[in-house]
């Protein structure tokens, strides 16, 4: 019995991702079908290099292919090919080389918005993605001193400037523009134009993801970035308090009003790990973010421990997830950004599908 291209094609259409809810075929994610009398060459394109199922998605796409009856042998290529957000790769936009826009905010300062924001775009970096981090935080910009650059950067060609690199991150601040100890006495107009200035006259060329690590609470700078870029989704960070989580719901609902998606809820601070004898103490109490994702209906996307290693990584400039890259804050950094980069993808695949079920991809 010959093997054709329709028996492949519907043995891998039950396969499905389980994270997109949505099989291979029909996400376009099969690609460069080659057969050769009883022999098969394909490729297999995930959303993101960050796939947290891929294991389960690899062993699915090989078991429906030894079912195919007549096919003797095949060989899987995999690869990922992070997809942009609904018009994110267009012309008009301020960022037309980036895919996706994620959002890291927090109602209130002192949750470790910068730490996580720094370790997701590491973390997302290590995974294989193109990634960027922009310092959004005028006020109190820390990503100079979490990422170790003390540089300034240049113009090559006296319009735009160069972002920094570090990690494997292309970097901006405005911390790098200005005195370490110069306070900004800006007005709202001021920010504006500032921000503006560094979304859009900034070479960041393609990326993938560009993390952008906005100021807390729900001011001018927040509202500016999440109405003149189109983000693929924000991430609120909370510790677990309830006086935290009350201004979860102040967030929440400035993304809302302003139609960007909530990727969900990350808990930093979840427990305190005695370096000498392991023990966890719940300093804030524990479990606040969860129930707070529960609440809104929205995804948990993880618990970050308060652990000495995090701060020190920090402060030298240097994140857990690079410099500790085995500790167990750094894994929950790693699964964090898998959970996040996979939303992003979910949000993508919910309003481009239509259009692929109008015109499939294979």
């Amino acid at each position: 019995m010959s093997v054709t291209e329709r028996d492949v094609l519907a043995a891998l259409s039950k396969v499905m991702d389980p994270e997109l809810n949505v099989d291979l075929v029909r996400a376009g994610m099969v690609k460069d079908l080659r057969l050769s009398g009883d022999e098969l060459k394909v490729k297999i394109e995930l959303t993101t290099p960050a796939c947290p199922l891929k294991g389960k998605i690899q062993a699915d796409a090989e078991a429906a292919l030894k079912a195919v009856p007549g096919l003797a042998k095949f060989d899987i290529e995999w690869g990922a090919q992070v997809r942009a957000a609904p018009a994110g790769m267009s012309k008009d936009q301020l960022l037309p080389g980036v895919k996706n826009v994620i959002l890291v905010g927090a109602g209130k300062g002192g949750v470790g918005k910068s730490t996580v924001a720094v370790n997701l775009a590491a973390a997302l970096s290590r995974c294989g993605a193109t990634v960027g981090l922009l310092d959004a935080d005028f006020y109190g910009p820390s990503i100079p001193l979490m990422t170790g650059i003390r540089r300034r950067p240049v113009s090559k060609d006296g319009k735009v400037l160069e972002p920094l690199e570090a990690h494997g991150l292309r970097v901006m601040s405005i911390g790098f523009l200005v005195e370490p100890d110069q306070a900004l006495v800006w007005r709202g107009p001021m920010l504006h134009g500032a921000l503006l200035q560094l979304v859009r006259d900034v070479a960041w060329g393609e990326l993938d993801y560009l993390v952008l690590d906005l100021p807390p609470g729900t001011g001018d700078v927040a509202l500016t970035i999440s109405q003149q870029v189109r983000a693929a989704g924000a991430v609120l960070v909370t510790t677990p308090q309830d006086v935290a989580l009350a201004d979860v719901v102040r967030a929440k609902q400035m993304f809302d009003k302003v139609h960007i998606p909530v990727l969900g809820i990350v808990e930093n601070m979840s427990v305190f790990v005695c370096p000498h004898c392991h023990k966890e103490t719940e300093i804030f109490d524990r479990g606040g973010g969860r129930k707070a994702a529960e609440l809104f209906g929205i995804s948990f996307l993880g618990e970050i421990p308060l652990e000495l290693k995090v701060r020190v990584g920090g402060d030298r400039g240097v994140p857990v997830v690079v410099g500790n890259p085995e500790s167990a804050e750094a894994k929950a950094f790693m699964e964090m950004a898998k959970a996040i980069a996979g939303r992003v993808s979910q949000e993508n695949l919910r309003v481009r599908l239509p259009v692929m079920q109008a015109s499939p991809q294979h």
